[in-house]
């Protein structure tokens, strides 16, 4: 019996502090397992940005113990599926790669309040995203 492949998808933004953390995040919680989740930034910040730990919180996720990380070709490269939101041209580019550019509002020097719309844009296109990539439920 082979083992299933599971996919893997890259989450970019420019520091890693907000959009990218939040997608990683819901795609984490809603697919366990079944997706191997990674997310960098070009520019990382040092810390993920306060706004965003709490809204995710609200919406039960804790990421209050992740940490920007910086985008690295290895991690384009061990990926299946790179999205992008807000990086430009950083984002290094191997063929064989899909990669979708979502548009979306940067949380960065924002409050809750205008976080949260953020928020759920992510979870509905993540839940969008892990429709499409179908992963078999674990056995």
């Amino acid at each position: 019996m082979s083992t299933p492949v599971v996919p893997s998808v890259l989450f970019v933004c420019v520091h890693n502090a907000g959009r990218s953390q939040m997608a990683a995040a819901f795609l984490t919680h809603l697919a366990g397992s079944r997706v191997q989740v990674r997310s960098a930034g070009s520019a990382p910040a040092d810390a993920v940005n306060p706004a965003v730990v709490e809204a995710m919180a609200e919406a039960g996720i804790d990421i209050s113990a992740e940490t920007p990380k910086v985008l690295t070709a290895e991690a384009v490269q061990a990926s299946d599926v790179v999205i992008t939101m807000g990086c430009g041209d950083a984002c290094p580019y191997f063929p064989g790669k899909r990669y979708l550019d979502w548009t979306l509002t940067d949380p960065a020097g924002q409050g809750v309040a205008a976080v949260r719309p953020i928020r759920d844009e992510i979870e509905q296109r993540i839940r969008g995203l892990l429709a499409e990539l179908d992963p078999p439920a674990s056995a």
